[in-house]
């Protein structure tokens, strides 16, 4: 089997940088996770918040803590640096190979969608943010790996996409849209999700938005590790 892993991420119209941040960490019992956080608000202080958040998780990832133990401890960093002032949503989609599982945590509001080729379950059991109170807990979704198995995360930027206009993105049915036309790639889902959200947005987000999409398929390649990295530079 390969995973193949696909990030796409867009700030606010007009703001100065994401609140969101996402970073991918390999497991020192291996496979690989990814990270997404989203700090209250926008611009500079939402992303403070994001990175705390994101780096408390990788460093404990990296260091073989479970991904639920870790979501508590940078909820309770951040209570503790905050005092519980301020929040931030976290998701962590892993690939444990010493289990053999895929693990999606969840500490968002905010759904996240789990397929096995053309049948997706929605994840949208109640879930609190990180950051406002001591011991806050995640939920936690834990399958066995097979091909054909996709995992996806976003903020709430997605789900809140042309609501100024009367408009709204079902991220589900786009999704299985996509999965029953074609064989589509991470990169193509996320890709799709994102375009989809800025159009409704007239092309000028009103929030920051985030897509993580983890995909497994069968193996039909080498052995190398690849990733790839797109980073608009403005002048």
């Amino acid at each position: 089997m390969e995973v193949r892993i696909a990030v796409a991420k867009v700030k606010k119209y007009a703001a100065p940088s994401s609140g969101d941040t996402v970073e991918v960490v390999e497991r020192p019992n291996g496979g690989v996770s990814v990270v997404m956080a989203d700090g209250q608000s926008s611009g500079r202080g939402a992303k403070s918040i994001s990175t705390m958040v994101v780096r408390k998780v990788i460093s404990l990832l990296a260091e073989g803590v479970r991904d639920g133990a870790a979501a508590r401890a940078a909820s309770d960093y951040l209570y503790t640096a905050r005092q519980g002032k301020v929040s931030a949503t976290l998701n962590i989609i892993s690939v444990d190979r010493q289990t053999s599982t895929l693990v999606i945590t969840r500490n968002n509001p905010v759904p996240a969608l789990l397929a096995l080729n053309d049948a997706i379950t929605i994840l949208d059991e109640d879930c609190s943010p990180v950051g406002l109170y001591r011991d806050t807990r995640p939920i936690i979704r834990e399958v066995g790996l097979q091909p054909g198995l996709l995992a996806i995360a976003y903020t709430d930027g997605l789900v809140h996409a042309g609501s100024n206009y009367g408009e709204s993105l079902d991220v589900a049915t786009t999704v299985q849209a996509l999965l029953e036309e074609e064989d589509p790639s991470p990169e193509m889902i996320a890709d799709n999700l994102l375009e989809q959200a800025v159009r409704l947005d007239q092309g000028r987000p009103t929030d920051d938005i985030s897509v993580i999409v983890v995909r497994v398929t069968s193996f039909t390649g080498d052995e190398v590790r690849r990733m790839s990295v797109r980073l608009p530079l403005q002048s």
